[in-house]
């Protein structure tokens, strides 16, 4: 009788659980249609209005079409993220919306790396041209934050807050002796002195070499950031080095003492100076619009000659991939399309990537290669484009990157996980089996170190996939091997860096880009279209996999953690040589 019950109890709460999930997607469905139906009317922007920033939210390198976007889950809330592409573009039509009166950045943290930060940057740099104001204010400035911050006209600060400068850190996560406790081996086969891809499952802190390498592009990614500061706020560097390694500002009365910020105020108080530069009486409400809700209704039909931008931003997978990562089938088969497409005059690759598979990034860069016979194809580098990432992008005409992008990474690697010490001591499996051929469990054994044959055969093949990735950075930037060598070995450079080795041949941002495809293309009348064309909304939901929706829970549940374990769950997932960043670098 007890276990009749606890199968009844079972069947009503997946039931219930059933109804739930149906009711919330019903009303997806009914939200997202009337969204369509009246996706011409804009949400209105009165005369004399702010455009309100807090890049508080989730920053992907562009945005993604979310069915349950405006639908507040209990327990969850309201969701919304916005693409690094749209923010620049809602800033650059603001610049000349005349309903526009001035920018207030309310930032706390941004949520992106910095390069894409820089980005941001440069745009709100540009805003100001127009003659319009920008003013900050935040109750906690982090770094990069403040960077942002730095360029407004006037920065304010609660009298209670505080503000975050004493320089960068990158931390890395090592998970050696957590396997050594689970009994899980990982056997190791790689090339590159640098290519450190390894080291958190395999040791307990960074090798001298990694270490090296990452002082180098933190320090150069400090000394980009610490350009940006001093030509916002006219503190000579020396001063905000000093300033950084002695901790000097601690509280807001510190920020104004070193002139970071022009004055204390509560969040009333700077509502009241806004109205003030409005020219509205303080009575009144202020008109403001955030940009997750402004829209550029200066857009254009594309129509005539085009420049393709096509988005490869994720972990270089095999197969088809999704939205949030590169597969190879996906994105080759893009290249062909516009390849075809005698519209498109030129192509610009936005690469976002830390890479990853070794042959979906090959089945890329062939496509690439066989574009740029046709077309020109140039590419422009984000946060990340190392590793899988750079070799995707080394047979374009041109490469574009931020003084802050991590590039390179020129290495590849196998890593075989043994669970011999799982399976035998902590669990008591044993494994047993027959074979045809020596080699014929190579791989297929969990429970089993490789013998000293199989790592030379594996070895061998990772020397391959080396040579073959020498051969295409050289072949694209027309070097020797050994330059490539000299320059690979795994190591991961800034884009300023790059620039100086020969990897890159210039810093700037998408933008600068689109520019040089139109140069070579002689293009001087053209419009840009996006590539993959993005889902509308009633495709997005019907094709909302489960691996979509654990994810999001999965989000939901670890929140800051979730990077982590994701990285772990992506490296399980992993299959073939690899050809990735040598870790996720967090850098605060």
């Amino acid at each position: 009788m007890r276990s009749f019950f606890k199968y009844v109890l079972a069947t009503v709460t997946g039931i219930g659980i059933v109804v739930v999930l149906l009711v919330v997607v019903l009303i997806a469905i009914i939200t997202t249609t009337v969204r369509q139906m009246s996706s011409g009317n804009d949400t209105p922007v009165p005369s004399n209005s702010i455009l309100y920033i807090s890049l508080n939210h989730e920053i992907t390198e562009r945005t993604e079409e979310n069915p349950f976007e405006g639908i507040t889950v209990p327990g969850l809330g309201e969701v919304k993220s916005l693409g690094l592409n749209d923010i620049i573009g809602r800033i650059r039509a603001a610049k000349t919306d005349d309903r526009i009166k001035g920018i207030y950045l309310n930032p706390r943290s941004v949520n992106t790396g910095f390069a894409s930060t820089k980005a941001i940057y440069d745009a709100l740099d540009d805003f100001k041209t127009s003659g319009k104001f920008i003013v900050a204010y935040s109750d906690v400035f982090t770094q990069k934050a403040y960077m942002l911050a730095s360029l407004a006209d006037k920065v304010y600060i609660n009298p209670e807050g505080s503000l975050d400068f004493k320089g960068l850190s990158a931390t890395v996560t090592f998970m050696k002796e957590a396997l050594d406790k689970l009994g899980v081996q990982m056997q190791v086969v790689k090339v590159g002195t640098y290519k450190s891809a390894v080291e958190p499952f395999i040791l307990n802190e960074m090798s001298d070499a990694n270490r090296e390498q990452m002082t180098s592009y933190l320090g150069s990614t400090y000394d980009s950031f610490l350009e940006n500061v001093s030509s916002s706020r006219g503190i000579t560097i020396d001063s905000l080095r000093n300033i950084a390694d002695n901790y000097l500002i601690r509280n807001a009365e510190d920020a104004i003492k070193y002139g970071f910020v022009d004055d204390m105020l509560f969040t009333d108080q700077v509502i009241n100076a806004l109205k003030e530069r409005v020219g509205i009486d303080e009575k009144k409400d202020l008109s403001a619009i955030s940009i997750l809700d402004y829209r550029d209704t200066h857009k254009t039909t594309v129509t005539g000659d085009r420049i393709a931008v096509l988005y490869a931003y994720g972990a270089i997978v095999d197969g088809e991939g999704e939205e949030t990562n590169i597969g190879g089938d996906r994105i080759s088969r893009e290249l062909r399309k516009l390849r075809r497409d005698d519209r498109v005059k030129a192509v610009v690759i936005r690469v976002n990537s830390p890479g990853g598979s070794a042959l979906a990034s090959d089945i890329i860069a062939r496509e690439v290669e066989l574009t740029k016979e046709s077309k020109p194809v140039v590419v422009s580098m984000g946060d990340y484009a190392a590793s899988g990432g750079y070799y995707i992008s080394a047979l374009a005409d041109s490469i574009f990157a931020e003084n802050e992008t991590l590039t390179g990474s020129i290495g590849v690697f196998g890593l075989i996980p043994s669970f011999k010490g799982l399976l035998n001591n902590k669990l008591g499996i044993h494994l047993d089996e027959v074979k045809t051929g020596k080699y014929a469990d190579l791989l297929a054994s969990p429970d089993r170190l490789m013998t000293e044959d199989e790592r030379a055969i594996i070895q061998t093949e990772v020397n391959r996939v080396y040579g073959t990735f020498m051969n295409k950075v050289a072949t694209g930037r027309g070097m020797e091997i050994s330059e490539v060598d000299s320059i690979g070995q795994g190591r991961v450079w800034t884009g300023r860096q790059a620039l100086d080795n020969g990897l890159v041949d210039g810093i700037g941002n998408v933008s600068r880009a689109i520019e040089a495809a139109a140069s070579k293309a002689n293009l001087t009348d053209y419009r840009i279209a996006y590539y993959p064309r993005v889902k509308d909304p009633i495709t997005s939901l019907l094709g909302t996999s489960k691996e979509k929706i654990k994810l999001w829970m999965f989000s939901e549940e670890f929140g800051e953690f979730r990077e982590h374990l994701d990285q772990l769950r992506t490296v399980t997932k992993s299959s073939g040589i690899q050809a990735r960043m040598p870790y996720k670098v967090e850098i605060r």
